[in-house]
C-alpha cells in the first residue's frame, strides 16, 4: 500500500505504467475501488492510497467500491448480512 501525498508525482506515474497500482483506496472511509472510478477521481490525496491487487485492499480492511465494482460490493454486502 502506497500513500499518494508520500509519492513523487513521477514516481506515481512509474507505478502506474508499469501496472504496479491498480486500485485506489479511501483511508477515511475504507473503501477501495478502480482508478478510473469518478467517486475515487474526487477524493483527497490525504486520504487516498494505492493497492496493487484486491486482496491487498481486502487485507487491509477495505470495503469495494458501490459505483465502480458493483458485483464485488453487492458480494461484500451480502456477506455482511
Amino acid at each position: 500500500m502506497w500513500r499518494h501525498r508520500e509519492l513523487e508525482s513521477g514516481e506515481l506515474h512509474q507505478k502506474l505504467k508499469q501496472h504496479e497500482i491498480l486500485f485506489a483506496g479511501n483511508t477515511q472511509l475504507k473503501i477501495y475501488g478502480r482508478l478510473t472510478c469518478s467517486s475515487g477521481k474526487r477524493m483527497l490525496k490525504s486520504n487516498r492510497v494505492f493497492f496493487v491487487d484486491e486482496q491487498e485492499a481486502i487485507a487491509q480492511g477495505y470495503r469495494p467500491c458501490g459505483h465502480c465494482m458493483k458485483p464485488a460490493y453487492k458480494k461484500w454486502k451480502d456477506a455482511a448480512i
